[in-house]
């Protein structure tokens, strides 16, 4: 039988994983689940691309940020209360997500909902580090990474077969229940630990949720102010700066705090740990950047039921989930960054992929099949990823790493989902017109005046998008079928530009993601570990400095 660390009045420490595991589960989930329902909710509220887009990136950017801060609260307050005050705010915030009567206040259910997130995660890390000992650990967290996994799998399926079923609202519903149990569940199981009085840095946190805040809202609101002025002397490009220097003041900040700081600058001295953490971001902006504007297209422009849409890359996410084992074995026995540089190449081939047959009228089994390399490479990366992050880092530092590591990951889907979607929209806004004018000339002159006619408020509804235009007052007939056909043509072929220059950006975050993974050091396998060294509490690799 295992023995826990703590007292656990007899109990096995595995009776502590099921709660755990299953409010992580909702975590992940929601963070994959929301994009196949973009299609709907645009529908429901009748919202652009770049209001929907502050759905995801409230909850990334809440979640992001607050993980850090809400780490220090667990070490100060104990991880039982910070898990289960997260699990109920985030069940309320589900709930509140699901009676939204409005794009805003959905957005802000979301913010809600990633405090909640944030509060959660790293309390789930802390809590199988103090109860499991070192020789059971290692599985316990192998099972807490596999929920992650097959969240990832679950989410869009999920997903498409709630919103096809019984509507978008039930992507949040469902998590009423799981949170139900899973509180229940961790009242009886998950034990009190013991507390530390750690700093808190209030300002350092205000810094970082104002710092990123004002980058993000300016990346992804630009296109609606056309990227000048908002109101006044206040421009997108002076929010931006304005993030750029608040996000700098953090970094001196935490430079001036030492050991006290909610990110040790000092991790940042080791090789592995810079570069890691640098793929690790493009890493998380790429699946970002990937299945945002595929999912649209998917059931904007082919039409694709949002089930439909999710099994286009249910076949990658199994075959990545067969992958990741091997991966993290092969990592051991060769040069863990090889594996991970080959991974980025894997995806990116993937994207090149589907850049090269994407276009209205692609079939689902191509897209399929393109996304196989996809599955592939994504199964590569993230075990030697982690590996690599921390193969330098002793068990002084092993903690602030994780917790660093991980933020800088949710920091990358934070601003790759507002740079996604800036990108997008911006495309979309030059590339339908374009598209329209090249058809305009194919059409009988008089009814050329009429067609233009529909693209001439510049702003599209998804409505229009999904279902087919209506023809301007006075024409009718043939002719209004023929000008209703030309749009939507116009429409496909100028979504298909706009999609397709927008994965050229997700494969640019991905050369740089496998190019840092090519400047990582080699690192040693635990069998050539120099035993004196561990046992003096350092590093078994002397990691290289930056």
């Amino acid at each position: 039988m295992t023995t826990p660390l703590v007292d656990l009045e007899g109990r096995s420490p595995w009776s502590v994983l099921p709660p755990l595991v299953l409010g992580f589960f909702m975590i992940m989930v929601d963070t994959t689940i929301v994009n196949i329902a973009v299609p709907s909710i645009q529908k429901a509220f009748d919202a652009n691309i770049t209001d929907v887009g502050w759905v995801n990136s409230g909850y990334l950017l809440s979640f992001a940020v607050l993980m850090l801060p809400a780490g220090r609260l667990g070490d100060r307050y104990g991880p039982r209360a910070l898990f289960m005050s997260g699990l109920v705010l985030f069940t309320l915030a589900s709930a509140a997500c699901g009676l939204a009567g409005s794009i805003g206040f959905l957005i802000g259910a979301r913010v809600v909902q990633g405090v909640g997130a944030a509060m959660m995660t790293p309390q789930t890390m802390a809590v199988i580090t103090r109860v499991f000992p070192p020789k059971n650990r290692g599985a316990a967290l192998g099972v807490w990474g596999m929920v992650a996994g097959l969240a990832t799998i679950a989410g869009p399926v999920l997903g498409g077969l709630l919103v096809e079923t019984w509507g978008w609202e039930w992507i949040f519903y469902v998590n009423i229940p799981v949170g139900v149990v899973a509180l229940i569940w961790a009242v009886a199981t998950v034990p009190h630990l013991e507390t530390h009085k750690r700093y808190f840095d209030v300002v350092g946190t205000v810094l970082a949720v104002a710092g990123l805040f004002l980058l993000i809202f300016g990346l992804q609101e630009g296109e609606t102010y056309d990227w000048g002025t908002i109101t006044g002397p206040v421009s997108i490009w002076s929010l931006i700066g304005a993030g750029l220097v608040v996000l700098g003041v953090f970094v001196y900040r935490q430079h001036r705090l030492g050991e006290k700081a909610l990110l040790p600058l000092r991790l940042f001295h080791y090789r592995n740990f810079s570069l890691a953490n640098v793929s690790a971001f493009m890493i998380s902006f790429a699946m970002i950047g990937i299945f945002f504007p595929l999912v649209i297209f998917l059931q904007s422009i082919l039409g694709l039921s949002p089930l439909q849409a999710a099994l286009v890359n249910l076949p990658a996410s199994l075959l990545s989930g067969v992958v990741a084992p091997f991966a993290g074995r092969l990592s051991d026995r060769i040069n863990g960054k090889w594996v991970v540089a080959t991974g980025f190449g894997f995806i990116a081939v993937s994207l090149v992929l589907v850049y090269s047959v994407l276009s209205p009228d692609v079939s689902q089994a191509t897209l399929i099949w393109c996304m196989i390399p996809f599955g592939f490479g994504t199964g590569l990366v993230f075990s030697p990823m982690v590996n690599l992050a921390t193969a330098g880092l002793d068990h002084r530092t092993a903690g602030a790493g994780a917790g660093a590591f991980n933020t800088i990951r949710q920091v990358g889907s934070v601003v790759g989902s507002a740079a996604i979607v800036a990108m997008l929209t911006g495309r979309l806004a030059s590339a339908i017109p374009d598209a329209a004018r090249s058809i305009a000339p194919t059409l009988p002159s008089q009814l050329q005046a009429p067609f233009a006619k529909i693209f001439s408020g510049g702003d599209l509804s998804t409505d229009s998008i999904q279902q087919g235009f209506q023809p301007p007052a006075g024409v009718s007939g043939d002719a209004a079928k023929q000008i209703g056909a030309a749009a939507q043509q116009a429409v496909g072929d100028g979504f298909t530009v706009a999609v397709k220059d927008t994965l050229l950006l997700v494969v640019g975050a991905l050369v740089v993601g496998g190019v840092a993974a090519l400047f990582m050091s080699p690192t040693r396998r635990p069998a050539d570990a120099a035993a004196p060294a561990q046992d003096a509490g350092e590093s078994a690799e002397e990691p290289a400095a930056v």
